[in-house]
């Protein structure tokens, strides 16, 4: 470790120039005190580093020290820059590897190349989560990326969707996939390659077992292959709806990409409102009725009868616990009304007049 931070002071120095002790001291996340102490230990060691105490002071090296890295294009050099994820890697217990690699590759660059290397880390950022997210840092993680490097066997304990819900698995890891800041591993089980979300892992034992990787396992191509039959195999619900110009715009921002690639592909010509019936192929009722409602009045569920059933009966639901009074409508006898379809009429009913308080609810 004490080797990793001199070598990084070292890097510091020469591709930043003149460093107080302060400034050095927040790059290596240490005290001042400490990098008084590696100052000394590489002077002992015969590196020019020179002090210079006083306002501007600081160390820097002398001698023109510094080491190159030939055989790069410059195109090269920026591409490299621009494939690291900090957090991704941090994640992974490599976060100081990382860095003190791109301190590596900075200090080796001849200075044309260097100073576009610091361009692009001016001018280009990668973020691979998606918005409303935090990034996913499962505790297991560190180790189950050493078990995956070092081909050892585990025994996890897992959580998942299904009776019984806690389950253990021997595995071998083949790798491990970050998708929209949620961390995957791929593993093989009982002679079949599966996928495991690992957060989802309560127990990790890394054994002393290794195994044998497949003869040419791509596991880029395996995770395409995983997403085009995950979204078949979960979306089995064919639903028969009717869209709004307004939304029919707006569902790229709305829906996931396998939904909008359905509509697009199965949308009718409008009829006279501008609507199209498009069919949309959904996961189950019990998780369309909150996905469709969320697009509000601008879709309407016209098949399968039950899912629209469903959409009805929970937007009753609302209106009733926000409009209590006026959420049931009265039948001709002058009964309160009973079905789904009644009191979501009813309720349209009471939207359209004044409320106690002087409010149209609905509005």
């Amino acid at each position: 470790m004490r080797a990793a931070r001199l070598l990084s002071l070292v890097l510091l120095l020469q591709n930043r120039g003149r460093l107080t002790a302060g400034e050095l001291a927040e790059e290596l996340g240490v005290s001042v005190r400490t990098v008084y102490r590696d100052i000394d230990s590489l002077s002992g060691a015969g590196i020019p580093v020179y002090g210079e105490a006083g306002q501007g002071g600081g160390y820097q090296l002398l001698g023109g020290y510094r080491t190159r890295l030939t055989g790069l294009h410059a195109d090269e050099a920026e591409s490299l820059f621009l494939a690291g994820l900090p957090g991704a890697a941090a994640d992974l217990g490599l976060g100081e590897v990382l860095a003190a690699a791109q301190l590596k590759l900075t200090a080796a660059l001849p200075a044309p190349l260097r100073d576009r290397a610091g361009r692009i880390r001016e001018r280009f950022h990668l973020d691979a989560l998606g918005w409303y997210r935090e990034q996913d840092a499962p505790s297991a993680l560190a180790a189950l990326a050493d078990a995956v490097w070092n081909q050892r066997r585990i025994r996890v304990r897992y959580r998942r969707w299904a009776e019984p819900q806690e389950v253990e698995r021997e595995l071998a890891p083949y790798g491990l996939v970050l998708k929209v800041g949620v961390w995957y591993l791929v593993a093989a089980v009982d002679g079949a390659v599966r996928t495991y979300r690992v957060s989802s892992i309560l127990r990790l034992d890394v054994g002393e077992d290794g195994f044998e990787r497949p003869d040419g396992f791509d596991l880029a191509a395996h995770w395409r292959d995983y997403l085009t039959t995950y979204d078949a195999r979960r979306l089995r619900l064919q639903a028969s709806v009717r869209i709004a110009p307004a939304l029919l715009s707006a569902l790229p921002d709305r829906l996931d990409a396998a939904l909008v690639r359905a509509v697009e592909a199965s949308a009718g010509p409008p009829d006279a409102d501008g609507w199209v019936t498009a069919t949309v192929p959904l996961e189950s009722v019990d998780l369309a009725v909150p996905t469709l409602l969320a697009l509000g009045a601008d879709i309407e569920v016209l098949a399968p009868e039950e899912l629209r059933r469903r959409v009805a009966e929970t937007a009753a639901a609302v209106l009733g616990r926000y409009c209590p009074a006026q959420a049931y409508g009265r039948a001709e006898d002058g009964s309160l009304s009973s079905s789904p379809a009644d009191r979501v009429a009813g309720s349209a009913r009471a939207a359209r007049a004044p409320n106690r308080s002087g409010c149209r609810c609905g509005r």
